[in-house]
């Protein structure tokens, strides 16, 4: 036996500590992810194990598939990843945009989230998530803090305060990064007064389209693009109400009470449609129509979803509560319809007519003829 064979046969235990052991061993705790297409179905399937159970998740395409895919085995193997991962830009927004359509977000948001990214990279540059930093970041918000207005920027902050969010999630980003929304100037809610919607009504009979609407945004609160979507089929007027759903929250209300004269407003505009005629509204919005009716009563500013403001206005000075008007608006806060929906709080209107002011202007007739005593 030569000496070789001997040293290695008596040191023999010792290697099971080879780092090309260590190697099996952790690959048998990595867990394994997958995609897969069924015979006979549309769309792909994510596949794995879990608890020892097999589970899986179908995705419309191949490439949702493959990024559902690495988020899962991340997931999976959180303990054994520990480091930060370095990406570079282009994929980093490709995965994030695949990750808000995985989780369902509308087509209003996605563009909104790739607008603020593609400003980042026009005033930032393409960085790596390695370089993305608390510095770059300030330096976004201060860049484009000269361009926009604060409600804009305060947009800007949001979405992007969500993606740093993801990278720290996935660990492309190391290190704390914090993000705070500006304060904005409060700015007095637009509404209209009795008069004045009698006016914008009276001004819109020769456009009886447009002045439905007008009615359905003042009646319900609904934003414009939801009452364009309104069909004859969701009307009940026998219960005055109406199935609505939501395109920007995605929310729905089986019976949304509408107001009665609405109601039979509406009753007498979808009897003039033609029979086979499901959509209320056949042709888009007019928007030189518009212009010309809120000219002609002098609103030139007054936008049409301003009219959804003073749906909430004329709610709160009747004593309608905060809750029941965010219900009604679909508001996920009630900050927000306090504070760009409402015009008026109830509570400070009866705390202000508890002040004695009609005792302090009762005028005391006094005798000039009397002398006043020395």
């Amino acid at each position: 036996m030569s000496p070789i064979t001997h040293y290695f046969l008596l040191f023999r235990p010792y290697f099971s500590l080879d780092l090309g052991f260590q190697n099996y061993d952790r690959l048998d705790v990595m867990k394994k992810v997958w995609i897969y297409k069924r015979k006979n179905t549309k769309g792909w399937y994510v596949g794995w194990y879990e608890s020892g159970k097999r589970k899986a998740k179908a995705l419309p395409t191949k490439a949702l598939a493959e990024h559902y895919r690495r988020i899962k085995y991340t997931q999976l193997n959180s303990d054994v990843f520990t480091g930060v991962v370095s990406i570079d830009w282009v994929q980093m927004k490709e995965e994030y945009s695949h990750y808000k359509q995985v989780k369902g977000d509308v087509q209003a948001t996605l563009y909104e989230t790739a607008l603020t990214l593609s400003h980042f990279e026009r005033l930032i540059g393409r960085l790596s998530s390695k370089q993305i930093t608390q510095n770059t970041i300030d330096k976004f918000i201060l860049d484009r803090g000269k361009e926009v207005k604060r409600s804009t920027l305060n947009k800007d902050i949001r979405n992007l305060k969500a993606f740093v969010r993801w990278c720290r999630k996935n660990r492309y980003l190391n290190g704390d990064i914090e993000l705070s929304m500006l304060k904005e100037d409060e700015r007095p809610v637009k509404s209209l007064s009795g008069t004045q919607i009698q006016e914008l009504l009276t001004a819109s009979l020769s456009y009886p389209a447009l002045r439905m609407r007008i009615l359905l945004a003042l009646g319900t609160g609904l934003r414009r693009g939801d009452i364009e979507s309104w069909r004859v089929s969701d009307l009940d007027f026998e219960n005055c109400s109406v199935t609505t759903r939501s395109t920007k929250t995605r929310k729905s209300m089986g019976s949304r009470p509408v107001p009665v004269p609405i109601m039979a407003e509406l009753k007498k505009y979808v009897s003039d449609l033609p029979p086979k005629q499901d959509k209320i509204f056949k042709r888009c919005f007019n928007k030189s129509r518009w212009d010309k009716v809120r000219q002609k009563v002098g609103l030139e500013d007054f936008k049409f979803h301003d009219l959804r403001k003073v749906f909430g206005s004329v709610l709160a000075q009747n004593g309608v509560s905060t809750v029941v008007i965010q219900k009604l608006l679909e508001h996920s806060s009630p900050d927000l319809t306090n504070k760009v929906y409402t015009n008026v709080d109830p509570v400070l209107h009866q705390a202000i007519d508890t002040m004695p002011a009609g005792d302090w202007l009762q005028v005391r007739i006094i005798d000039r003829t009397r002398k006043d005593p020395e």
